[in-house]
């Protein structure tokens, strides 16, 4: 399956940017709504709505209603199982370069 440039920026992009990765690996803990996010992460709500309306329509992450709330949670299938082999990678490659700085 062949994607265009643009699906990359877009994907990456989205990966890249540090308040979007921040509640990445934070949602990567379980399941939270903006206001938690918000507390965690101390972003601003709409900075936060913003982020999660970008990463949830990259398949990034998911939301689901319970009661009044509005939970966000991290695509298991996807998103997950890639970010732990970011970690392992990480580890093995880049760790060393952290520590040369």
């Amino acid at each position: 399956m062949k994607h265009s440039m643009e699906t990359y920026q877009l994907f990456f992009g989205s990966l890249s940017n540090p308040n979007r990765l921040e509640i990445i690996n934070l949602l990567r803990k379980g399941k939270l709504n903006v206001t938690e996010i918000c507390q965690a992460t101390g972003f601003e709500q709409t900075m936060v709505s913003h982020n999660l309306k970008r990463l949830e329509n990259c398949g990034m992450v998911y939301s689901m209603r319970k009661g009044k709330f509005k939970y966000y949670g991290l695509n298991k299938t996807t998103i997950r199982p890639l970010m732990k082999l970011i970690d392992e990678h990480m580890s093995v490659y880049c760790s060393e370069l952290i520590r040369k700085k």
